[in-house]
């Protein structure tokens, strides 16, 4: 019998290999010394968002296709070492990895290997019965082949969220995720009209809350027809790699949910966990705490004397 889980995430399982750069966008040149090194670590959107929750406290499994590989075994020994239960299927194509050039200010551009994933990747229908029967609520993460999962996942009548990242709002692979998600986390970036955005995602899809951060300037969320800033919050320590910030808030996020917490508190706690992922190194991969979230959390509210959000458009 499987054990009782708060959070299934599905998919977003691989490797990182970090490359610190001198400055962002790189200028063309024939060779760049790198210091410090060229590092390769297990970790990227699922098993960070597998982590984050952990850390929180929340019982997490994590799915995903993962090859028989040496990119594999780090993300083996990463939910081995943190306590994470993993079911993998193996994945033909070999399992998913990326090059991340990280800049001085921690900004970073991502470099994902595509041929990882085979149109036909699926993962056992009875597989992800079996593990959502067990759940409160499932992550879905956008790689191959999680969104043949959202039928099965529905069907089984568990709450549903997912992460869009940097979507423009018509690339139409994120579509079926957008819209069949309860819960929708996106970022501003590649958004020339974030609201109308939001707006089309529950106007046309099931869900009654979108998140979008935009970094230093905090994030946005719609609930309800509702939308409010959510001001950024200061890292505890100085800022080195923004990777992995994204999903801190959606881990964040979802402790608040699934604590019962107001929408508008739970985006609270994403952006503290967020702020305290841009101070980690992008060659670690650590999350915040219980405990340090909920005392950081406090101490906001406290210079605030408020839960930390003010209606889209007012001044802070």
């Amino acid at each position: 019998m499987r054990q009782q889980t708060d959070v299934l995430v599905l998919g977003g399982a691989g490797v990182d290999t970090i490359v610190h750069v001198p400055e962002l966008p790189l200028p063309f040149a024939d060779s760049y010394m790198i210091r410090p090194g060229i590092e390769t670590r297990g970790g990227q959107s699922g098993d960070f968002v597998a982590l984050g929750l952990t850390a929180l406290g929340l019982r997490t499994h994590h799915l995903d296709m993962i090859g028989d590989d040496h990119e594999g075994e780090l993300v083996r020994a990463l939910h081995r070492d943190r306590g994470i239960p993993l079911t993998e299927v193996l994945s033909p194509g070999g399992t998913k990895r990326a090059v991340n050039l990280v800049g001085p200010d921690g900004r970073r551009l991502s470099l994902y290997d595509a041929d990882r994933a085979g149109d036909s990747d699926r993962f056992d229908e009875s597989t992800v019965r079996e593990l959502a029967a067990v759940t409160r609520h499932a992550h879905v993460v956008i790689t191959q082949p999680c969104v043949f999962t959202l039928p099965v996942l529905r069907e089984a009548g568990v709450t549903i969220s997912t992460d869009l990242h940097d979507w423009d709002g018509a690339d139409g692979y994120h579509e079926p995720f957008a819209l069949q998600a309860d819960l929708v986390f996106l970022s501003t970036t590649a958004l020339a009209d974030p609201e109308r955005t939001m707006r089309d995602i529950t106007d046309r899809g099931r869900a009654r809350t979108v998140v979008a951060t935009a970094g230093a300037d905090g994030a946005y969320l719609l609930h309800e027809g509702r939308l409010t800033h959510v001001p950024a919050v200061g890292p505890p320590a100085p800022v080195v790699d923004s990777n992995g910030a994204g999903d801190a808030f959606a881990s964040g996020f979802l402790f608040g949910r699934l604590n019962a917490e107001h929408p508008d508190r739970c985006a609270l706690y994403g952006t503290v966990a967020g702020a305290y992922a841009c101070t980690v190194p992008s060659t670690r991969t650590d999350a915040i705490g219980r405990e340090d979230l909920l005392a950081r959390v406090a101490e906001v509210e406290k210079e605030r004397g408020t839960h930390g959000t003010q209606a889209a458009g007012e001044t802070a």
